[in-house]
């Protein structure tokens, strides 16, 4: 058990940060929770060491508190750590404590209208509800996620429909500068100002206000997105690896260091061999190198 008087450690220049999409690195995509022990422990192990750490993700912020919060509290998380949640791509973010999330800050210029809300609540109810269920938690984005007791590949199917859907209500709204953005579990409405991008220049903004700048960065995702992360802190001139835990999309061509497992893991299995390696000795740990 840690004392109450205890707090992270406070460095300001820490030799790197980390940048994490939590779906398929951290949380499975399977039972949608950090399932396996060692990632939330290594998170926190670095974060009270003040390693800064960043859920860039599209989840909710309720996820994260209700997923990955829990667990890296359990594993003695202290109260100062550089630890937030970015949320639906960049709209929602929150500082991260051993009590849960701090203030909720939401952008409502990327918020969809409440009626595009309701009337993708209503499609999934009508016809797709054995496959998928509507996301109560978003705040900005309109989201469906698949029913766990469903196979994904059935899934997948009705998530063509679904898809093919949504540009008529878009249109019945009026709506531009909307994308859909479909994942392996999911379809996302959102604000085409939204992004993984996006994410990195908020969280960069956090630790800043935090008087914190890392040295070198590693970013980590399992879909092409994700590699915007890496790609706006390279454009920067910032020292990046990217982490692919899903490279069987194909990795694509970058000025940056690509990383893969290298024992063939993908998803949670692959981000808790890096997650391991980085807590065994953050103080040599650099990201950028392509030795």
């Amino acid at each position: 058990m840690t004392s109450s008087a205890e707090t992270a450690v406070f460095n300001p220049t820490p030799p790197f940060g980390l940048l994490l999409d939590v779906d398929g690195p951290i949380a499975s995509p399977v039972t949608r929770s950090v399932a396996i022990e060692s990632i939330a422990r290594d998170l926190t192990m670095m974060a009270n060491q003040g390693i800064p750490i960043i859920f860039n993700t599209g989840r909710s912020d309720d996820f994260i508190a209700k997923q990955v919060v829990p667990p890296m509290r359990a594993a003695g998380l202290l109260p100062d750590t550089p630890v937030f949640t970015v949320s639906e791509k960049g709209a929602v973010w929150a500082e991260v404590t051993p009590e849960g999330l701090g203030e909720i800050h939401v952008d409502d210029e990327l918020k969809l209208p409440t009626e595009l809300f309701d009337d993708v609540r209503d499609l999934v109810a009508e016809r797709f509800s054995e496959h998928m269920f509507f996301d109560e938690t978003k705040r900005a984005m309109v989201s469906v996620e698949q029913s766990t007791e469903v196979e994904n590949e059935d899934y997948l199917e009705a998530q063509k429909d679904f898809d093919a859907a949504i540009p008529d209500l878009l249109k019945k709204h009026e709506l531009e500068h909307v994308r859909i953005d479909p994942t392996i579990i999911s379809t996302d409405v959102e604000h085409e100002g939204l992004g993984k991008d996006l994410g990195a220049r908020r969280s960069l903004s956090l630790l800043e206000a935090r008087g914190i700048t890392a040295e070198t960065w590693f970013t980590m995702g399992d879909s092409r997105s994700d590699y915007a992360m890496a790609t706006w802190l390279h454009e920067r001139g910032l020292p990046v690896s990217h982490v692919d835990v899903r490279p069987k999309d194909g990795i694509p061509e970058t000025e940056y260091e690509v990383l893969t497992s290298s024992t063939g893991a993908i998803h949670d299995e692959a981000g808790a061999e890096f997650l391991a390696r980085w807590a065994a000795d953050p103080a040599r740990t650099r990201a950028g190198r392509r030795d």
